[in-house]
């Protein structure tokens, strides 16, 4: 089971990450300029919404459907997937974060990646 603060802790290990609002949610993006987004909380702390390809959303969702969905809108068709953080584990959590924040990052970042 992952708390809020543990996963505010995890989101913000991934290197150059820096947390925002983003409406009612609190928002984790790259920092770099126009920095994209790659993890949302929700304001209850209950979920996070990461971003992955249809194809990685599929095989998540497959695997664990107690821990992720697709998102039921034109962002769940795009790869938006909500993880349900008490039934997650940390290293599925890391998994699915290093997966979103690959997307959002500058390729010339991900050698600081370390799981």
């Amino acid at each position: 089971m992952i708390t809020a603060d543990r996963f505010r802790a995890i989101a913000l290990a991934m290197p150059h990450t820096l947390e925002k609002a983003h409406f009612d949610r609190a928002g984790f993006r790259v920092d770099v300029p126009k920095g994209k987004m790659f993890v949302t909380l929700g304001p209850d702390g209950a979920s996070c919404n990461v971003f992955l390809t249809p194809d990685e959303q599929a095989m998540l969702t497959a695997a664990e459907p107690g821990v992720f969905a697709k998102l039921p809108n034109k962002w769940g068709d795009k790869g938006a997937t909500s993880v349900t953080l008490a039934a997650c584990d940390e290293a599925t959590l890391r998994s699915a974060l290093t997966m979103s924040w690959r997307h959002a990052a500058p390729a010339k970042f991900h050698d600081e990646l370390t799981l």
